[in-house]
């Protein structure tokens, strides 16, 4: 073999993070040593360490394939003369390809003494090795080649790193668990909701005897993933055929597992599993390496001499908000809910859209379909689907997430709590999200999540259970907002605020019940001739009460100055945390009263059907029809959401929910849920 002898530095540097993994190898004039280097490294050698007694100078020969320097640097010599030999002395040694052939390169140091007699060779045969562990790391759907940030995670439309979607679907539509709770592939349909691993390897047939691949990770991220293997081929990727070609490597139980080498130009895809959505004790990030191994002797244990390693962040569960388009509207259908059923179903009819009815035999009378569940999704850059949060009440709806809309392409997340534990305020009414805001130049453009708890102040109210909150939390790209929801009798955000889609500003409007605006409206009436109009006319088993009988009605309008206080309280926190001004916020007519429970409490229910609590089908709404009192034929609390909706462009559909909702303490929007269209906006490209 033809050989180059320079005492001039001739490494050449690599342009990725590897040209920092140095390994210290150990020369020997003795024996030769066989080493094995893997491309993009640098191997390190003490040229003193292994240089006979009474050596004073050195050169070096090496193949072509071969580059070295020597640090620090030597004083020129004329070529082919050794060099002078000093204490800190190292040879830094690379390889520009591959190997065909085990040890088909060669470098070696010759000692010389003071007369530069030659006193010993130390000789080193090289088998050049290609080994890149890589994953999507700049999110374009792709599993590019030794991307240099595939070990690290940047949020950003300049970052980078690799996601996970967390495989909560069901593939396999006949069986009521996840995906994630089963430790098998059953369907090949299930690798597009995990993310593409590849190892590329290059090099000779095999690997020197001894020498292994092992993949590994840490036990708490191993917790948040499993990864499976597809059978390695030679070439160009192609397709399994069936689902049995792929075996579990990694998992909860197995922190490290052996992968096979395959030699000459070869990849293996490894198809990784995401098992846990971020939560309080789990950040979201989760890191895989693969290290190759070397033989010390048959009672020691292998070293590793290269690790390539990979990180993933889980994606986080999103909810959409009001403005997004609707793609499915879910009610139930009980004995007692005709009039709603008939009204939802005309309103979806007339917006276009899917409407889904969940019967009494899964729903046993139990109609409140926005509490128990809320609709979300989840996206990498190869794939998304919709998920649903099913809350931790548990009503007699329960097994409907579960049984009726866990599926292929369609995921399932709960969080657990003791039963005692749960209160109203854990049903999610009580969970809602705004539009994208801006707030003091910081951008949401997945809007902020907004839950309703007790009053700061007060050690004994209701709050939205801790399991809840700290998911919520820990998705971190919809930075949650508390309000003060525990006045209501029931507790929830919906009662009194809501968004809908609008022309200009800021593309919505926040709407807020508003009790004043009520008296505003009735005291107008009064001074029109109007103080005799009734409000309940028509509603079965409900007495009628004039206009001049509320406003004559002290009781009630200190409850209602109570309750306008606290909705005012709110008004000021969703103004300065989404960064609204008063023009943002519309205020309907909206009157509450106050009723003592058990404990001796006094909270508010709506005193007439809440028209804040409806549901937004695109510009088109179902409004609870509040049944008001008539003006020239006409409802005049009708009319007053229908002249502040129409100036949006938005159309007002009311929906009779008196008997069956209202009576019950709920309206519209909590007899409904709508799954929505996912953002436009990509969650990684947040600047976090």
């Amino acid at each position: 073999m033809s050989e180059q002898t320079s005492p001039v530095n001739n490494f050449h540097r690599k342009t990725n993070d590897r040209q920092e993994y140095q390994r210290t190898i150990r020369m020997d004039t003795e024996s030769a040593q066989k080493v094995l280097y893997v491309e993009g490294t640098t191997l390190k050698a003490n040229l003193g360490r292994c240089a006979p007694p009474n050596s004073k100078f050195f050169s070096v020969k090496c193949t072509p394939t071969v580059k070295y320097s020597v640090v620090p640097p030597p004083q020129e010599t004329p070529p082919g003369s050794p060099v002078v030999l000093e204490d800190k002395s190292k040879l830094l040694i690379s390889m520009t390809s591959a190997s065909q052939h085990q040890d088909d390169s060669k470098l070696s140091v010759s000692y010389y003494g003071q007369d530069e007699d030659v006193l010993g060779t130390a000789v080193l045969h090289l088998t050049a090795l290609e080994i890149s562990l890589d994953v999507d790391a700049d999110r374009d759907g792709v599993v590019e080649k030794n991307n240099p940030n595939k070990g690290s995670w940047k949020w950003g439309p300049d970052g980078h790193g690799a996601i996970l979607l967390v495989n909560c679907d069901a593939e396999r539509s006949y069986v009521d668990k996840p995906d994630n709770k089963v430790d098998y592939i059953a369907k090949l349909s299930d690798l597009k909701d995990m993310s593409v691993m590849a190892l590329r390897t290059r090099g000779p047939a095999k690997l020197p005897e001894g020498y292994k691949l092992t993949m590994h990770t840490c036990e708490g991220h191993a917790e948040g993933l499993r990864v499976y293997m597809s059978k390695p081929r030679y070439g160009r990727q192609s397709s399994s055929g069936a689902a049995k070609d792929y075996t579990p490597v990694l998992s909860s139980h197995v922190l490290s597992g052996e992968v096979p080498y395959v030699g000459g130009e070869a990849e293996t895809n490894f198809y990784v599993e995401g098992l846990r959505f971020p939560d309080k004790d789990f950040d979201g990030l989760v890191r895989i390496s693969l290290s190759l191994l070397e033989p010390i002797s048959p009672e020691l244990p292998e070293t590793p001499i290269f690790t390539d390693t990979v990180t993933f962040r889980v994606a986080p569960w999103i909810m959409t908000p009001n403005i997004l388009e609707p793609a499915e509207v879910f009610v139930c259908s009980t004995s007692d809910n005709y009039a709603f059923l008939k009204g939802m179903r005309s309103l979806v009819a007339k917006s276009g859209y899917k409407l889904s009815v969940c019967h009494e035999y899964m729903n046993r009378g139990d109609r409140w379909m926005q509490d128990e569940l809320e609709f979300g999704y989840i996206e990498a850059p190869h794939h998304r689907f919709p998920v649903v949060l099913d809350s931790p009440r548990d009503g007699k709806l329960l097994n409907f997430p579960y049984k009726e809309l866990l599926g292929p392409d369609f995921g399932y997340v709960t969080r657990v709590a003791p039963r005692d534990d749960v209160s109203s305020l854990d049903s999610f009414g009580n969970l809602e999200v705004s539009p994208p805001v801006t707030v003091d130049g910081r951008k949401y453009p997945l809007g902020r999540i907004i839950i309703g708890v007790a009053f700061p102040t007060t050690t004994q109210g209701r709050h939205m259970i801790k399991v809840v909150q700290d998911f919520l939390w820990a998705q971190k790209v919809q930075k949650p907002i508390a309000l003060y929801s525990d006045w209501l009798e029931v507790g929830h955000v919906d009662e009194f605020m809501t968004f809908v889609p609008a022309p200009d500003r800021k593309g919505f409007r926040l709407l807020l019940a508003s009790p004043d605006a009520g008296y505003k409206l009735f005291r107008g009436l009064k001074n029109q001739g109007h103080g005799q109009a009734k409000l309940f006319e028509g509603c079965r088993n409900q007495e009628t009460i004039t206009v001049d009988e509320i406003l004559e009605d002290t009781v009630l309008q200190a409850d209602n100055n109570y309750v306008q206080s606290c909705i005012d309280w709110n008004r000021d926190v969703l103004k300065r945390e989404l960064g609204l001004e008063d023009s943002d916020i519309i205020d309907l007519p909206i009157l509450f009263q106050l009723k003592q429970n058990e404990g001796d409490v006094h909270r508010a229910v709506a005193f007439y059907p809440d028209m804040v609590n409806l549901i937004v089908l695109g510009k088109n709404l179902g409004i609870p029809k509040p049944f008001g009192p008539k003006v020239d034929g006409r409802c005049a609390l009708e009319a007053e959401m229908c002249s502040l909706m129409e100036d949006l462009g938005l159309s007002c559909t009311f929906i009779d929910d008196f008997a069956s909702y209202h009576l019950l303490q709920g309206e519209v929007h909590c007899g409904s849920n709508v799954r929505r269209e996912p953002f436009d906006f990509k969650w990684w490209n947040l600047d976090m």
